[in-house]
């Protein structure tokens, strides 16, 4: 029957699925890992997608339920606040319908075991902020007088504040939340609870009501739990503006005025009849918004760049079992192409095994990732243990039909592009020399010019400066890096393999002299042996190089920072509460003159924001009569000028404000009558790896002059020769009001547990170096496979004429160790390459630090060892296979 008829296309149909399924059936095995490596992909992408996305719209809702819906927001330009008789002045204004005053503060409170858990609190006048927002409304518990909401010694606790402080016995914590307040900062020693004349909190009051204790400074200020609140998100408590003011010491200031305009008002014009004071900025809900996107951007998109990378590996996974099928099908190809079916067909029939490999695992990735998505969200919170949302609230899973539908299309795209050289060379196929077993002829590249091009454009790409804050012109960098190095791999194997000497088979090492010239002049199939290699590899090169060089920066940069022997604080100044959590003058003077301290330093630390739409930078107080020895700088200090002020800028603050060495650098600066502009000469940048978003260091001179701001949130002591460190913490421990509220840290504790933390956020790049070397190994497996199989007769012939199994098993494997050590070699040339995108493009562009690039040759020595001994180890044992009778005996097929 003629198979291009139409009568004989129906049966050539049904032939052609007679041959495909045994394959499927036979080696589901192997398909069944390509499966999997698109299904981790996608599961990977897909909830990363989903945590973000969860984490966004969660914390999103809190900040619009907690702030409400004002049409324009009055905040302080400073930490301190701003003068409450502006109150007056807007709520008169006739375009101004409502004016809600506001004291918002970030502070401490003790649970049941005298632990200190985050609280923000809200001081508010409970009779109109609910008309702003609903979610504020104070609802006084069923015995409390219905008045309690005007009580300033009164409390309402929002249910994750309840849950924190251990007073819903009902709604127990959820596991983040308990892993999120087994981190919070707690003074050293036992429990309070444990301690000797230390009370559990809170404790229930005479009338019944539990107490809550709240820190302030060194001390704690005891209030009564009055009733609840419905805000959503981290751990809140309402409490009366008046109350507020007095408990923390904030008497004639206000944080925030929430307005909402009149129909019709111009937001414009009555911004300019109000004539604001400096030390008062106006903001939306927008600014809002997109202040709490900008806090996790950077983290966000190299966490789904990290996920999509599965996806990339994945394919070269689909591409070497696919290479794999095919050659075991080379018989079958041929006889369905001398029944007629074309190269075309041969083609489409692989893609289509492709596009359902990659159906199957995009199907099965997007359940998974679903599921991966309720676990992170559960375990870890919506930012994956990285800290950038306040409050341990576990967001809840918001699942996008938009997002699965992309993740999965990704999935069968990675798919259909790991088989299409596979198809291709279904489609290349030579029925008739693939019938006599000799296999595919080896196609020479006539496009080598291909890989350095794309290597070319990635390091121009490089170059580019960031896109909206995002370093995407340095991620494609490093996506053409890749391509074009996997690209160049013939060529580059066949210059590799010119060094090595043939001169061994003159010497009666035959196999050697095969191994190496097949090597050398078969360079195609090499793409599909070594590529994998070069991929994985350079992977993994590149994230060990970025990560040693992180550490090592971070390593140098902590004894830099940490010349001290010991560290006191009541809290960390970096988590927002530096202005109710601080070491009170008294304290500082009385400790400083302690037996046993030989110096003492100081440093003053609170948020100072600059800009509406970003996270508010950190202005830093300390002694800085020498910097170029308390700071970390980056090149030369610039001069001051006579009279002026100098301020030393992180690498943050230079890139997001052009506060650059030499320019003039304007903060507002809190004072008796609210912040003021001070303008300051930038003398020098330094590394901070603390603060993300910029820092600015002044010396504290110049901050308690400008100021009369004398509190102090860390105190570093140089002990004395000889001295008792636990007899000095004693005895500072009985200085302070609340001695429970110290916490003390040596140098050494601070770095190790540094380090360690640092460690444990990169432990994943390890797990992802395991998965891309075990991809890459894989790869060569199923290509040497392949080959074998197609290479029976050319075996068989090598046996009749002589060679033994251990010759044979010899040039496989000299075969694998020549490809395999090109393989290496590419490989951590191209991974050198990608790190240094990665290390000095990347990294400054999305966290906008910098670091020396440093190179472990160790570890990376054994790195490229192991994959050539496995590489070379995983050939020998694909070739085992072609030492069997079969190969002998398919010589006598073309008999």
């Amino acid at each position: 029957m003629n198979a291009a008829s139409p009568a004989g296309r129906v049966p050539l149909a049904r032939l052609l699925r007679a041959l495909s399924w045994p394959e499927w059936r036979h080696h589901a095995a192997r398909q069944a890992s390509a499966v999997v490596a698109v299904l981790l992909g996608v599961a990977l992408a897909f909830s990363v997608q989903l945590i973000n996305a969860s984490a966004l719209a969660e914390f999103g809702a809190a900040v619009r339920n907690v702030n409400g819906e004002p049409d324009l927001s009055l905040r302080a330009a400073a930490g301190s606040g701003f003068d409450e008789s502006l109150y007056a002045r807007v709520a008169a204004h006739p375009q101004v319908e409502l004016a809600s005053p506001v004291i918002e503060l970030d502070s401490y409170a003790l649970d049941a075991g005298g632990r200190r858990r985050p609280l923000r609190i809200l001081g508010i006048d409970a009779l109109v902020a609910p008309r702003l927002s609903p979610a504020l409304r104070p609802q006084p518990a069923d015995e409390a007088d219905r008045l309690a909401v005007l009580d300033p010694q009164a409390v309402f606790l929002n249910p994750a504040a309840r849950r924190a402080l251990g007073l819903d016995a009902a709604a127990p914590a959820t596991p983040g939340e308990r892993a999120r307040g087994a981190s919070a900062p707690r003074a050293s020693g036992p429990p309070a609870a444990d301690r000797e004349g230390a009370p559990p909190s809170p404790a229930p009051a005479s009338d019944g009501a539990p107490r809550v204790r709240l820190q302030t400074g060194l001390s704690l200020v005891e209030l009564r739990v009055a009733g609840d609140c419905a805000a959503p998100g981290a751990p809140l408590a309402l409490m009366d503006i008046a109350g507020a003011q007095a408990a923390f010491g904030r008497l004639g200031q206000l944080t925030r005025l929430d307005l909402r305009l009149a129909p019709g008002a111009d937001r414009e014009r009555v911004l300019r009849e109000l004539a604001l004071p400096v030390a008062v900025r106006a903001t939306t809900p927008a600014d809002a918004e997109q202040r709490l996107s900008n806090v996790s951007r950077a983290y966000r998109v190299n966490l789904t760049v990290l996920a999509l990378v599965a996806l990339f590996t994945g394919a070269f996974l689909v591409f070497s079992v696919l290479s794999l099928s095919v050659a075991k099908r080379q018989p079958q190809f041929a006889l369905l192409g001398v029944l007629g079916l074309g190269a075309r067909e041969r083609m489409q029939l692989v893609l289509a095994e492709s596009a359902l490999v990659g159906a199957l695992g995009s199907v099965l990735g997007l359940a998974a990732g679903t599921g991966l998505a309720l676990l992170a969200l559960r375990w870890l919170g919506g930012d994956l243990g990285g800290g950038y949302f306040p409050g341990g609230a576990t967001p809840a899973l918001r699942w996008s039909a938009g997002a699965a539908a992309l993740y999965g299309a990704l999935g069968v795209a990675a798919a259909l592009v790991g088989g299409w050289l596979p198809a291709r060379a279904a489609q290349r196929l030579q029925p008739a020399q693939a019938l006599k077993g000799l296999g595919e002829a080896a196609h020479a590249s006539g496009r080598a010019w291909i890989g350095p091009a794309l290597m070319a454009a990635g390091a121009l790409l490089a170059l580019a400066p960031p896109i909206r804050g995002l370093a995407l012109a340095a991620y494609a960098s490093v996506a053409l890096l890749l391509l074009g190095g996997i690209a160049w791999v013939p060529a580059g194997v066949g210059l590799l393999l010119r060094a090595v000497p043939a001169r061994a088979g003159r010497r009666g090492r035959p196999e050697w002299l095969l191994a190496v010239e097949r090597a050398r002049h078969v360079r195609a199939s090499a793409t599909v042996a070594v590529a994998g290699v070069v991929a994985s590899l350079s992977l993994a090169v590149a994230l060990t190089v970025m990560v040693a060089s992180f550490r090592d920066a971070v390593s140098r940069w902590l004894d830099s920072v940490l010349p001290a022997d010991l560290y006191v604080r009541t809290a960390s100044a970096a988590d927002g509460r530096a202005d109710t959590a601080w070491l009170p003058p008294e304290f500082v003077r009385a400790a400083s003159a302690l037996p046993g301290v030989a110096h003492a330093e100081t440093l003053r630390a609170l948020a100072i924001p600059l800009d509406p739409a970003r996270p508010a930078p950190v202005l830093i107080a300390r002694p800085l009569a020498r910097p170029e020895q308390a700071l970390p700088l980056v090149g030369a200090l610039r001069p001051a000028g006579p009279g002026e002020r100098a301020a030393y800028v992180s690498e943050a603050m230079a890139e997001l404000y052009g506060a650059k060495p030499g320019s003039l650098l304007t903060l507002p600066l809190p004072g008796p009558d609210g912040a003021r502009p001070i303008a300051f000469r930038v003398r020098g940048v330094w590394r901070d790896y603390a603060r993300q978003f910029g820092a600015v260091a002044i010396d504290a001179a110049d901050f308690r002059d400008l100021t009369g701001d004398t509190r102090v949130n860390d105190l570093a002591l140089t002990l004395a020769e000889g001295a008792d460190l636990a007899g000095l913490q004693r005895r500072l421990r009985a200085l302070a009001p609340d001695p429970e509220l110290l916490e003390f840290a040596p140098a050494h504790e601070i770095r190790r547990a540094s380090l360690r933390i640092f460690d444990r956020s990169f432990a994943v790049t390890y797990w992802l170096q395991a998965v891309a070397i075990a991809i890459g190994l894989f790869g060569i497996a199923a290509s040497f496979s392949a080959q074998v199989l197609a290479r029976r007769k050319e075996f068989g012939l090598l046996a009749h004429l002589g060679f033994t199994r251990a010759q044979v098993l010899a040039i496989v494997a000299g075969e694998g160790a020549a490809w395999t050590a090109a393989g290496a070699l590419l490989g951590l040339a191209l991974g050198l390459a990608v790190s240094v995108v990665l290390v000095h493009v990347v990294n400054p562009q999305s966290f906008h630090w910098t670091m020396e690039l440093r190179l472990p040759a160790g570890r990376l020595a054994a790195l490229a060892a192991a994959v050539v001994l496995a590489g070379t180890a995983t050939a020998a044992i694909a070739a085992r296979r072609a030492l069997s009778r079969d190969a002998v005996l398919a010589v006598k097929e073309d008999w």
